[in-house]
């Protein structure tokens, strides 16, 4: 079976390239922070990533309108022990969500992606969905991670196609080719595992989805690296908010090991 986005998904996702490409950051004005839909989530989600849109998008758009709470962050102990930074906290125990606020701020690996430590406060929540909000969490870093690794793979594309070397570009080599090849490869058989993992949200098929894309955006990574030289290390250059976005996604919600772990338990 085939998991692809309808057409009206796929028309959505062009608005929102556009709107985004025009550096505009307004979501509620095409009506994102409505959308509720896992399937419709891995689309937004998609193209967030694709333009490595910062800020707690995971929490406030997908985590906690599941929990029935408004705009935030969220630490869900001990996968996610530290919440983005953000204007509210809040902080999961079992099925119980209590108010939160920042104690300490704690280093990522992003510098434009600041974390904090929580002290838990009032009981907000008792009985609540934890599990699928957590694994809406997982989903949609998932498919941000997607979108990170398309955006690395056609910046990636470009520049060799316009680096010179030996008179020609240097995307005619076939070590060069290869490598791109191999990412496109790795990323058109992440996002069918997203899309299945949106339509049946089992936590096995959330966890795949999340091992599969953080292998693939990472690996569009360090082609990304190699192919762009010494200028893709440079603060200057585009490609470094999209490495350091990877780095700090791929172990966020879970990391790879965690998360294989779960698809082995589920089998």
């Amino acid at each position: 079976m085939m998991f692809t986005p309808s057409a009206e998904q796929t028309d959505f996702a062009g608005v929102l390239h556009e709107y985004l490409g025009a550096g505009k950051r307004d979501l509620a004005a095409l009506g994102v922070d409505e959308v509720t839909d896992p399937v419709d989530l891995a689309v937004v989600f998609e193209e967030l990533g694709h333009h490595a849109v910062r800020g707690p998008l995971v929490e406030s758009l997908a985590v906690l309108p599941a929990l029935g709470l408004g705009p935030g962050s969220i630490a869900f102990p001990p996968e996610v022990p530290h919440a983005v930074e953000a204007e509210r906290y809040f902080l999961v125990e079992g099925d119980t969500v209590r108010e939160a606020s920042p104690v300490s701020v704690v280093s990522s690996v992003d510098p434009g992606r600041r974390l904090v430590e929580l002290a838990a406060g009032p009981v907000v929540a008792t009985g609540a969905p934890a599990g699928r909000a957590f694994d809406l969490g997982v989903l949609t870093c998932s498919a941000h991670l997607l979108g990170l690794g398309r955006a690395m793979l056609e910046m990636t594309t470009a520049h060799a196609a316009a680096r010179t070397q030996f008179g020609k570009p240097i995307g005619w080599f076939q070590a060069v080719k290869h490598h791109l090849a191999t990412v496109l490869i790795g990323l058109e058989m992440a996002r069918p595992l997203v899309f299945g993992a949106a339509v049946t949200m089992t936590a096995r098929d959330v966890s795949a989805a999340k091992v599969a894309t953080s292998d693939a955006a990472w690996a569009a990574a360090r082609t990304a690296l190699q192919v762009h030289g010494a200028i893709g290390y440079t603060a200057e250059h585009d490609l470094g908010r999209f490495l350091l976005q990877t780095r700090a996604l791929r172990t966020a919600w879970g990391s790879p090991s965690m998360h294989r772990a779960r698809v082995w338990e589920a089998l």
